[in-house]
């Protein structure tokens, strides 16, 4: 080998490696929906299938940060922040009724502003009431389901967690009720939801719950919260008719569910099985906030899933 060729070799082994192609960017945006300010992530091709991720409390639209970079290079993923969360409007109690009816009414408002006409779901804790009431309204709309420890079955609330809630549903003019609900709202209560039931907490930034509970910690958040604590007695009247959506039109479903969830344990997910004939079931070894630990693993099934059924 010549002397050139040597060095055309060396050249070529010490050169620096190339880069892999940049991820999908991320776009902080904001739009009016009636009077409010609705904040919300996207990325993807504007003419790609869409995909709308709902998120659940006490977080936001933060809670999908990392999963939407690993989605957007085939799919349009949005990701709105409710009115009172995150960086959305937080419109006073006497002006704005914090219901779940209302999210999910600012929610369908807030697809028809982005111009959403078919999208897949994904829904995780309060995500599941809202996106259910939408899909149940508009099946026509939802192309797929992914359900992240969202509840739909009367199973799924059958846990000590659940009983003073409950006991606020039984007395809602009960201030000590309502006052014993508001613990949930400080921040050892959000931090035990992002790491209760981790074999390792170390794998969840403390960013994640420092965030969240920066935004509850605004003056009035708290007694948002009580009142959709309240308002969440609502949604098990709607089951059946969610459970009847299902079985009319049978939605293909992808469950990822994080069994260490003390909030919404397995029992919430195995009764999906009785109503859908279209259904991947994980159990996940991770607890409310399955993002943060098995993210790759949840992103890797929802594109497996998504390719079959998001068109």
């Amino acid at each position: 080998m010549s002397r050139a060729s040597l060095i055309a070799a060396a050249l070529t082994l010490t050169a620096a490696p190339v880069l892999a192609a940049d991820p999908p960017k991320v776009l902080h945006k904001t739009v009016k929906v009636g009077e409010l300010d609705i904040f919300y992530r996207e990325a993807g091709p504007k003419d790609a299938p869409a995909v709308l991720l709902l998120h659940g409390f006490p977080t936001s639209s933060q809670m999908f940060r990392n999963l939407i970079p690993q989605l957007a290079d085939r799919y349009r993923v949005i990701a709105p922040d409710y009115p009172g969360f995150g960086n959305s409007s937080m419109p006073p109690r006497d002006t704005f009724g914090y219901t779940f009816d209302n999210l999910a009414a600012v929610v369908e408002r807030f697809t028809e502003a982005v111009g959403l006409k078919r999208y897949a779901l994904y829904v995780q804790d309060y995500g599941a009431p809202v996106g259910y009431r939408l899909a149940s309204k508009h099946p026509e709309r939802v192309t797929a389901i992914v359900v992240q420890n969202g509840n739909a079955y009367e199973e799924g609330l059958d846990n000590d967690f659940w009983k003073p809630i409950k006991a606020y549903w039984k007395e809602p003019a009960s201030k000590e009720k309502r006052e014993a609900l508001r613990p949930f709202t400080k921040l050892d209560a959000t931090k035990w939801q992002y790491t209760h039931g981790l074999k390792n907490p170390e794998l969840v930034p403390p960013d994640a719950w420092i965030t969240d509970q920066y935004f509850l910690d605004r003056p009035g958040n708290a007694d948002i919260q009580l009142d959709l604590f309240l308002s969440y007695g609502s949604n098990p009247p709607q089951y059946p008719k969610w459970q009847e959506y299902f079985r009319k039109h049978q939605p293909p479903v992808l469950i990822a569910w994080g069994k260490n969830d003390s909030i919404f344990p397995p029992a919430g997910a195995e009764p999906y099985k009785r109503d859908l004939k279209t259904l991947e079931f994980h159990l996940l070894d991770a607890g409310h906030f399955a993002l943060e630990t098995n993210g790759t693993e949840i992103a890797k099934l929802m594109r497996e899933f998504l390719a079959k059924h998001a068109k």
